[in-house]
């Protein structure tokens, strides 16, 4: 049998796409901030030196559009005139109103434990021991990549003609068994200021991605990942040879737009759903959450080497209609995947009330979610500001709880590998 190449992009906190998702999950957050009980459905699009912002909202508090989008747009980097999209300048426009009262009727019921879901439809939730943060190689790498190539234009100490659009791409080649085997080809391209000729500005850029950025990327790794970087993988770097115009500017940007990169970069599956700008009443957002917490434990416990869980639900019905998994051939235990599905809807409760107070999702985390991959993230608890009922109050919550490895013993003992 023959090696196999797989690909996975990521996109960095000022592509137009996740700049829309950004501003999307911030007025998210400032509505929780406010009513924990908001109902949010967000949209943000943006192009050369406009933001709209549209969508439906039923909530108690008040939140200043305008405000919000500049300070994200600003926080991302996009804050000079000559982008043609910068956070003080660009215009912006609400085209925010009330959720539809049909909606609502089967979202709130008097019994909170029955709140049904927001909409039918499927999720999909993945994870692989193939990496630390149980997340597939490829994509772990575009991230990286992006949040470093981050760090560096923001420290401004090297590579100072960065600008805030960049994605990246790995692809990696694998063995028969599905071993990750090495780097085959990486491909890194950044928005720059226009300082030189095309072929010189092109000739820095890739060397400084060689010997400064992937050096950082490196650094990042478990030591037992660097062989698979062996000096002979296939470099291409901006390969248009000029990307001076980007952002909204040079395209633009959707909310929901980047779903595979804000998922698994294409390994497992994906329900269609997008993420951002959406509360968690809506299961394409809180069921994702929680279909990847269920595969992640899975892993982590030993029962296979890799899982994907479907999890499926009907608009206005609290418990799924169905719950599938496919442990894809690498099952460590003696139960079949149908036995596995079982077990998984004893083990987790995964009505969308349960799913909601057991990651805290009517708190304002979901802005950090919306770059750089809503999974394989570290989970923290952290302060944060709330104003309920006019009143100021500071709460500690998580952040990624979804990524907490906290079932591992109740799988380990269900499936009787203690």
């Amino acid at each position: 049998m023959r090696n196999t190449l797989f690909t996975s992009e990521a996109v960095s906190e000022g592509h137009p796409d996740k700049v829309a998702d950004q501003i999307s999950d911030a007025i998210l957050d400032e509505f929780l901030r406010q009513d924990p009980e908001s109902k949010v459905a967000c949209e943000t699009f943006v192009t050369t030196g406009l933001t709209v912002v549209g969508g439906e909202v039923r909530t108690r508090g008040y939140v200043d559009v305008q405000e919000v989008a500049r300070r994200v747009i600003n926080r991302i980097g996009y804050n000079k005139a000559e982008y043609k999209f910068d956070g003080d300048s660009c215009g912006v426009l609400s085209a925010l109103h009330e959720q539809s009262p049909d909606i609502n009727q089967g979202v709130v019921r008097s019994n909170p434990d029955d709140q049904g879901a927001g909409d039918q439809g499927m999720v999909f939730g993945y994870a692989t021991n193939e990496t630390d943060e149980l997340m597939p190689l490829p994509l772990v790498l575009s991230q990286i990549t992006l949040q470093e190539l981050a760090a560096v234009r923001r420290e401004g100490l090297t590579m100072t003609y960065l600008r805030p659009d960049a994605k990246s791409q790995f692809t990696v080649e694998y063995s028969p068994d599905r071993q990750p085997v090495r780097v085959h080809t990486i491909v890194v391209s950044t928005q720059h200021d226009d300082f030189d000729t095309e072929k010189k500005m092109q000739s820095i850029i890739r060397n400084d991605v060689r010997d400064i950025l992937l050096p950082r990327v490196l650094k990042r790794l478990p030591v037992r990942l660097h062989s698979l970087f062996d000096n002979d993988y296939i470099l291409h770097v901006n390969p248009t040879g000029k990307f001076v115009v980007g952002g909204p500017h040079g395209d633009t940007g959707l909310t929901g737009r980047k779903i595979i990169v804000d998922t698994y970069g294409g390994r497992g599956a994906h329900g269609g759903g997008a993420f951002s700008g959406k509360d968690a009443s809506k299961v394409d957002r809180s069921a994702a959450y929680a279909a990847r917490h269920i595969a992640k434990n899975l892993v982590a416990a030993g029962v296979a080497d890799e899982v994907l869980v479907q999890v499926a639900y009907a608009i206005g019905i609290a418990r799924p209609v169905s719950i599938f998994v496919d442990t894809c051939g690498s099952s460590k235990v003696a139960y079949s995947d149908a036995e596995l599905g079982e077990k998984v809807a004893q083990l987790f409760d995964l009505r969308p009330a349960k799913i909601i107070e057991r990651f805290g999702l009517k708190y304002p985390i979901f802005e950090r979610t919306a770059a750089y991959g809503h999974f394989g993230r570290d989970y923290v608890k952290e302060p944060v500001t709330l104003y309920y009922n006019n009143g100021k109050t500071t709460r500690e919550v998580e952040f990624f709880a979804w990524e907490k490895l906290d079932f591992v013993p109740a799988i380990k003992q269900a499936f009787g590998m203690d």
